[in-house]
């Protein structure tokens, strides 16, 4: 058989096609490398490390106890006529309260006062007799017998005298007991005893209870393995404490801690503790359960981060820190405490530079971000620090 050879059209037409599929298959092999050559950029919101002062704090859980109170209740039997207060009125001592009816107290001084002047009488006209005894006794014009009577007289008439002033005094105080009055500043309660009732000294009946809450107290518990540091710091000047409302997030007051209990709760390993407050802005009220915590030092110029930014991996801590080309690095950081939603860091990131906050669940090193603005959110920010008193942290 004869072979055909081919033509020289056929031959550039396959080297054309050959060609052709080689440019199209080079350009498919090329954009799948290309798209993976371009590294996702992450969304991120970024923090900066922050160099302040961060208190030292110990937890406790505390009730409000008033700083004074006190039950008023009747000292007379008698019918309460008026009423000088309203309830939950601010009262000042001494400001009257209720007044029991003064007549029959009245009526009993004057009695009382009536019977003195009679026997003061009957005093000195035995006292006179006396001294005229007393001058005849030695003419024979009056016997001893007499004389030593009538003396006799005159000092039963002295003591009926002591007795009646005694009974005027009782009288007064009895006639100032009708008149009840506030015994210390504070703010009165609910009233028990409405006008128009007989009140009764034997019955212990109460009136009315006032508290004084300015300034106030606050009795809260610590764990007993901080009880040393405590009294060690204690006793070189009075720690702060500061109440925070049962969300543990609203500051009420700043406070003085004025009692370090002398001995431990066995049943609860507790220390109890009483912290006293000013309350000018009256925002702590007896009864109230609080969060109190206690500033047992003052770390001074700490490197601190928002605690969000700390990440915990299989060999310790970590944050991203985000470079000038919006790229970021895992560091390792060392922590020394976190409170407050604040991490204070021992080792690892300087002042001043910048980590990410949240997105960084979906990061590697060396992953490309972008920016965002932070989220709006009801972050727990820690109190002022106080003035730096020297204390070691």
């Amino acid at each position: 058989m004869r072979r055909i050879k081919p033509s020289g059209f056929v031959v550039v037409a396959l080297v054309a096609v050959v060609a052709v599929g080689g440019y199209f298959a080079m350009e498919a092999l090329s954009k799948p490398k290309a798209r993976t050559a371009q590294a996702p950029v992450i969304p991120v919101t970024q923090g900066s490390v922050e160099q302040k002062n961060m208190p030292v704090y110990v937890h406790g859980i505390g009730t409000v106890q008033a700083f004074k109170t006190v039950t008023v209740k009747t000292r007379v039997d008698g019918q309460i006529v008026k009423v000088s207060f309203e309830e939950g009125q601010e009262v000042k001592k001494g400001d009257p309260l209720f007044q029991i009816d003064p007549r029959p107290f009245q009526a009993t001084l004057d009695q009382a006062m009536a019977a003195k002047q009679r026997d003061e009488a009957q005093l000195t006209g035995a006292q006179l007799d006396l001294d005229r005894y007393s001058k005849l006794i030695g003419t024979g014009y009056q016997s001893r017998q007499t004389f030593d009577q009538q003396k006799t007289s005159v000092d039963a008439l002295k003591g009926s005298v002591a007795a009646d002033q005694a009974a005027i005094d009782t009288a007064k105080l009895n006639l100032s007991f009708a008149d009840i009055r506030a015994p210390i500043d504070g703010r009165t309660g609910q009233r028990l005893v409405d006008l128009g009732n007989l009140v009764q000294a034997g019955q212990n009946t109460s009136l009315v209870t006032i508290t004084q809450v300015k300034p106030i107290f606050v009795n809260f518990t610590v764990p007993q393995d901080k009880a040393d540091e405590i009294r060690r710091n204690q006793a070189a000047g009075a720690l702060d404490v500061v109440a925070y409302a049962s969300d543990d997030q609203t500051e009420l007051a700043h406070g003085k801690v004025s009692l370090v209990d002398n001995q431990i709760d066995a049943a609860t390993g507790t220390l109890r503790l009483k912290a006293q407050f000013d309350n000018a802005d009256e925002r702590l009220w007896p009864g109230e359960f609080v969060n109190a915590r206690l500033v047992l030092a003052n770390r001074a110029a700490s490197v601190t981060v928002v605690q969000r930014a700390v990440m915990q991996g299989a060999s310790g801590y970590f944050v991203y820190v985000i470079k000038p080309d919006n790229t970021v690095s895992r560091r390792v950081v060392e922590i020394t405490d976190m409170q407050e939603g604040q991490a204070v860091i021992k080792t690892g990131l300087t002042p001043g530079e910048n980590v990410v906050v949240d997105g960084q669940y979906r990061l590697i090193d060396g992953s490309h971000i972008k920016i965002d603005a932070p989220k709006p959110q009801a972050e727990k920010t820690p109190p002022a620090a106080p003035a730096d008193s020297g204390k070691p942290g």
